[in-house]
């Protein structure tokens, strides 16, 4: 399963999904889309962690953060 994140600022890079998500487990994943156009990120992106309960728990802890 992946975790999408939304409305995120376009400096947001991997490694700061990496670090606010590998307090909740361990991260298999990170994605960011980036515009075929521009180069720049699209304002979203996708985490895959190693459980369900992982991300469970990271979806409950950062929903609305």
């Amino acid at each position: 399963m992946s975790i999408y994140i939304g409305n995120l600022s376009y400096e947001v890079t991997q490694e700061n999904l990496k670090e606010i998500f590998t307090e909740y487990g361990t991260v298999e994943r990170v994605q960011l889309p980036m515009d075929r156009e521009t180069g720049q990120p699209r304002g979203f992106g996708f985490v895959e962690m190693a459980t369900e309960d992982q991300e469970t728990a990271a979806i409950e802890a950062l929903d609305g953060a």
